[in-house]
């Protein structure tokens, strides 16, 4: 399809001789995936849809009790903290962005009146700006209004350095102005053409001014908020125990009608996968299990006894390793894996090239995800044309062997390679979970076939996904050599995923382990693409930039990718649940319901 093929289609969409969806599925068949083909309608003044899940209540309340399985159990309820997916889910119930994204890549508004588009005058065409016009008669779950007041406090505390925000990437390099109570105009410092990332989605949840105010900066980590969240949303906050409960209940004053259908709300964590989805699957005792990650055999088995069904949306997730360059035994200033030390074997690139040739990602998609998840040498998978071509995987032994051979290093007595008096012995570490246990069991016998020895090491999926800057066993301090694990990627554009691949968010105590980048790692081509992507408005030139930050980490065998996930919840059949592969399982949660 040429571009004049597809200026006539937008053109029919725009005329009403076309709809959204035969358009998004006439772009899919000419391999453009569906949130790209909404990007294309939004550019050319196309207006969003308006809803994902046609809502059948007629009245807000009388639904009973919801009740919600997270087995990794939140620990805070500040998004802005959230570097864990179950504690940005937990945040959604409560705080909530200015927009989101559906399931097929729509913008959807939320706590904004309408979408910002070149037609209604929001959208700058120099991409220098963006103005958002707020809904009106929102009410903080203490009766005080929402304000532009609250969206500018946001970008503020998000953006200084000294709150340590997970979110601060999409807020430091913006400035947000009040135009007055009810509009905000964002400010960009060069051409932007992805600017729906501040206040959109998983890091766009507006905080209240009045209750988070006092706690800006250094103070950030003492707001009682952090615990007992004061939001828009439609359940108002009961009760939190964190790693086990939340309770919250409906809010009679949410600002969307007839929403939300349920009475009362209950977020169970703690288990794991496999009793949440019997849970679920076999007894119907909860209404919804998140984040399944049980082998596909199993889940049939349970899906068999009819009272509830597995839910698969794909998404741009991927489930990988990273390969540690610095020293994880080391300490220095008071943090191990410091970017000021090196790693005594993983930081020759030979021993990286073959640890990826060790790993059988056919069989780990076959035999242990199912539908869960698809092969893949790619960090970014969705959409399509951000996905790099010449990325390739392979699982060969033989040849593993072999590089290792020629770089030197030899086995020793005990079949353990060495070089230099260092062994190539390490310790790679996973949640605790089922189907990650024998993802590692398989790599693991694969390595010792290359003369590699790799201690296995599980954390309790609460603890490996925890904020807490004083645990040494969570995933951003990576305190082992090397780590396993999925990480989500939140819009239908890569920008914001890739910036796990850039050097100015490394990980480190000094931001309190909330950067993005954990590896540690960095490239200055990629700094340099990835810069030059966020300010460039040809979107063929702007994917070819991301796709080389990708190839970059990728053929360095930094992040070494083995699945592109979907997203597998299971949910009884008589739930209504509106889930979106680009942002977290919450994120229109007013709108489920049960028939």
């Amino acid at each position: 399809m040429n571009e004049d093929e597809i200026r006539k289609s937008i053109a029919e969409v725009k005329q009403g001789t076309l709809t959204r969806r035969s358009f998004i599925r006439t772009m899919a068949a000419a391999g453009i995936a569906a949130p790209v083909a909404s990007q294309i309608l939004l550019w050319n003044d196309v207006a969003m849809a308006d809803a994902t899940l046609p809502y059948k209540p007629t009245k807000a309340g009388g639904g009973g009790p919801l009740k919600i399985l997270l087995w990794q159990a939140p620990t805070l309820l500040n998004p802005h903290f959230a570097i864990g997916t179950k504690d940005q889910i937990a945040s959604r119930i409560f705080f909530e962005p200015l927009a989101g994204w559906d399931k097929d890549g729509n913008l959807i508004p939320c706590l904004a009146a309408e979408i910002p588009t070149k037609a209604n005058g929001s959208l700058a065409a120099d991409g220098m700006s963006v103005i958002w016009k707020l809904k009106q008669g929102v009410k903080w779950h203490d009766g005080k209004p929402f304000t532009a007041d609250d969206v500018v406090f946001t970008w503020a505390y998000a953006a200084d350095l000294a709150t340590a925000a997970y979110s601060t990437g999409s807020y430091k390099d913006i400035t947000v102005e009040k135009i007055d109570d009810h509009t905000v105009k964002v400010l960009f410092k060069a051409p932007t053409p992805f600017w729906a990332d501040p206040f959109v989605g998983s890091v766009g949840q507006i905080l209240p001014k009045h209750h988070f105010g006092d706690y800006a900066g250094a103070k950030s980590r003492e707001a009682p908020g952090n615990l007992k969240p004061v939001g828009t949303g439609p359940y108002k906050f009961v009760e939190f125990k964190p790693g086990d409960l939340i309770r919250a209940e409906r809010n009679p004053d949410y600002h969307v009608n007839n929403q939300p259908h349920f009475d009362t709300l209950e977020v169970k964590g703690g288990g794991d996968a496999v009793s949440a989805a019997r849970t679920v699957l076999q007894t119907g005792e909860y209404d919804y299990a998140w984040n399944l990650l049980v082998e596909e055999e199993v889940l049939k088995r349970m899906e068999a006894s009819g009272k509830g069904r597995v839910d698969i949306t794909p998404s741009g997730n991927v489930e990988f390793i990273i390969l540690n360059t610095t020293d994880p035994w080391t300490e220095v200033d008071g943090e191990r894996s410091s970017v000021k030390t090196k790693h005594p074997t993983l930081s020759d690139p030979v021993v990286r090239q073959a640890f990826n040739l060790l790993i059988d990602r056919e069989a780990i998609q076959k035999f242990i995800y199912g539908r869960g998840g698809i092969a893949t040498a790619s960090f970014v998978n969705q959409p399509q044309q951000f996905k790099s071509g010449k990325l390739t995987y392979a699982f060969d032994v033989d040849k593993a062997n072999k590089i290792l051979d020629e770089a030197g290093w030899k086995r020793g007595a005990d079949g353990i390679r060495e070089k230099d008096g260092k062994k190539l012995k390490y310790v790679f570490q996973t949640s605790i979970n089922a189907p990650r246990q024998k993802t590692q069991a398989i790599i693991k016998q694969a390595c010792q076939k290359a003369g590699i020895d790799i201690e296995l090491k599980s954390v309790t999926a609460s603890v490996f996904f925890s904020s807490d800057v004083g645990n040494p066993d969570t995933y951003s301090k990576l305190y082992c050599d090397m780590e396993m694990y999925n990480t989500t990627q939140p819009q239908p554009d890569p920008e914001r995923f890739l910036n796990q691949c850039v050097s100015w968010e490394i990980a480190n105590k000094e931001n309190k382990w909330l950067g993005r980048n954990i590896s540690r790692w960095s490239d200055p081509e990629a700094d340099k693409a990835y810069k030059t992507a966020q300010q460039e408005l040809d979107p063929v030139k702007r994917a070819a930039l991301l796709i080389k930050v990708n190839e970059i980490f990728c053929e360095a065998n930094i992040l070494v990718p083995l699945l592109s996930r979907n997203i597998v919840g299971a949910g009884v059949n008589s739930l209504m649940a509106d889930i979106s592969g680009w942002d977290v399982t919450t994120w229109n949660l007013g709108s489920w319901y049960r028939v």
